[in-house]
């Protein structure tokens, strides 16, 4: 196994030199006084002690050894349970967590890269405290005064978990279906009756309590609805009380992410509460849905930088034939990092997950615009938080798959085999493509309700950015400037297109919305590496921007142009994807 080392010059250069992040939070009144960079630099590098030495290490036993049901109780790996006790009383889970109920609130433009360092070093790990910032998040933003001073203070302390209840065995991706009840109590709290599957984080041991928030229908009711149900209920004087009826009826067997308990749950008359209001509980969940989507996408990015850092290692070791041009030692073997197949693998990895760090601090910048700017910069912040949130989902995760299988590639037949760890990575990162909706869903919504949704007003002002972003890039090379520029044009061309015949032709958007998210997605990264190498042209670090400058102008010599590619396909509609009969297939 090789040791992570976090990125933390790179994450250093994103906040202060690419995206400004120092201004953005002296500007945010609620952050002007809580993070400078000096602060953000100190967290980022204790983050990176604790994924070093606190969550690597648990990454092998983990899968080795999974999470075991017992009776009523789901036993989490060895060492777990002590590790969250410590990643806990850090304050980690509650990070970005409101500083009014004992969060530390820091910005998202910071969370989103402790949350990778903590997914490059142990998925399953990083996923109990995700799920918990996430619930968190949802019961702050939509549930009332007493639920939120009951609940939050416990659950950004780590001493409680919180888990996502949606999915049941007949209705995954479409909730309409669920049959789940809730009915009303004479206290006003209502009784809870169900079984939900796949939950991550549904039961374990790293904290006395699971709070779940959990969609159900009330009667008469067509509508969903969400509810606080907590596994163990609260007294009023904040104590925990009797069991709530709340019981695990079995854990899934997966393919990877082995130490995450993924739980059939069952509600027995269980006790919960009304989170917003009646028949609106999809709205409040999808809080919650989009603060894990982002987080499902950093679990993609966090993967592919582990892989990197492995394959990178490796090929400089491994010694295997001789360079084309002759061994310039004169040996009989070199290391493979001197074969272009192998350097096109770790250049395509490194260009794919250094630009994908760019888009998720990025979308944590926005995300922190929504939540604390001023009218207009607020509510141009809220749409592109909306437009970005699948693409940060579906993108960086095909791309974090991509990564790891590319580097288990390096590594040959040692990357098949479990002592060198990349094939873990390979299984761990599979099911993010899955879950949080799967990446055809995001996709669908990117193109169908973000792009389409407002007749493409959202994308021409984000375009109109990027070209504003362009032209303001005094090193770039020009004709890759125009090149990027070009693609957006075409982007934005075929958007239109597609948003005038959508209502003639029903099928397209489904049918086309894959390609659509990877052209923008391509597109998106062209505009970051000329960023990136643009700022990083006066760094004081002569190798550092030499590095930027080397991957940035692979990705525009080799990789932007798939940008293009998916747009053909885009192009050629859905005639050929609906015409055969389904009774063919």
């Amino acid at each position: 196994m090789y040791p992570y080392q976090a990125p933390l010059k790179d994450m250093q250069f994103l906040l202060e030199n690419v995206f400004d992040a120092p201004t953005t939070w002296q500007q945010l009144p609620a952050m002007a006084e809580t993070v400078d960079l000096d602060t953000a630099l100190a967290i980022l590098d204790e983050s990176a002690k604790i994924s070093r030495d606190l969550l690597q290490p648990l990454n092998r036993n983990g899968d080795e050894q999974g999470v075991v049901h017992r009776g009523n109780d789901i036993i989490t790996p060895d060492g777990f349970k002590e590790a969250y006790s410590q990643f806990a009383e850090g304050g980690w889970v509650g990070l970005c967590g409101e500083a009014d109920f004992g969060g530390m609130g820091m910005p998202k433009m910071l969370g989103v890269l402790v949350d990778e360092m903590g997914y490059s070093t142990c998925n399953s790990f990083t996923l109990y405290n995700s799920l918990t910032a996430g619930a968190a998040l949802c019961i702050n933003a939509h549930a009332t005064d007493e639920l939120k001073q009951t609940y939050l203070p416990n659950l950004y302390s780590g001493q409680w978990a919180g888990a996502m209840d949606m999915t049941e065995p007949h209705a995954g991706s479409d909730l309409r279906g669920i049959r789940t009840k809730a009915e009303p109590l004479e206290d006003g709290s209502y009784s809870i009756t169900g079984n939900k599957i796949f939950i991550t984080g549904g039961d374990h041991d790293l904290a006395e309590n699971v709070i779940h928030l959990v969609l159900a229908k009330l009667p008469d009711s067509n509508g969903i609805s969400l509810f606080l149900v907590p596994k163990i209920r609260v007294n009023a004087d904040g104590s925990l009380g009797e069991a709530n009826g709340v019981t695990v009826g079995s854990i899934e067997h997966k393919m990877g992410l082995k130490a995450s308990a993924t739980c059939v749950m069952n509600y027995d008359n269980a006790v919960g509460y009304l989170i917003g209001r009646p028949a609106r509980g999809l709205v409040c969940m999808f809080t919650m849905m989009n603060y894990e989507r982002l987080a499902i996408g950093l679990q993609g990015l966090g993967n592919g930088q582990a892989a990197y850092q492995m394959a990178s290692d490796y090929a400089k070791e491994r010694l295997q034939g001789v360079a084309a041009e002759g061994s310039p030692t004169g040996a009989t073997s070199d290391p493979i990092i001197v074969h272009g197949d192998v350097r096109r693998m770790l250049l395509t990895i490194r260009a794919m997950t250094e630009a994908g760090r760019a888009l998720s601090v990025y979308t944590g910048k926005q995300l922190d615009l929504a939540k604390y700017a001023s009218d207009d910069v607020q509510a141009k912040a809220v749409r592109y938080v909306g437009l970005l949130t699948p693409v940060s989902k579906a993108f960086l995760t095909d791309r974090g798959l991509d990564a790891t299988v590319m580097g288990q590639q390096v590594f040959g037949g040692h990357g098949y085999i479990r002592e060198t760890g990349i094939e873990q990575f390979v299984r761990d990162t599979r099911i993010a493509q899955i879950y949080e909706g799967t990446n055809g869903i995001q996709a669908i919504d990117f193109l169908g309700r973000k792009v389409t949704g407002d007749n493409v007003a959202t994308l021409t002002e984000f375009v109109a950015d990027v070209n504003t972003g362009l032209a303001e890039l005094s090193q770039a090379n020009a004709d890759h400037k125009a090149t990027v520029s070009q693609v957006f044009e075409e982007l934005l061309a075929t958007a239109n297109y597609i948003n005038n015949n959508k209502h003639e032709q029903p099928a397209l958007v489904n049918s086309c919305a894959v390609d659509f998210l990877d052209a923008f997605g391509y597109a998106l990264y062209g505009y970051f590496w000329l960023l990136m190498a643009d700022k990083a042209s006066g760094h004081e670090d002569a190798t550092f921007a030499a590095q930027k400058q080397y991957v940035a102008d692979f990705y525009m010599d080799k990789l932007l142009s798939k940008s293009q590619y998916h747009l053909s396909q885009v192009n050629q509609g859905d005639k050929s994807i609906m015409a055969m009969p389904a009774e063919m297939f």
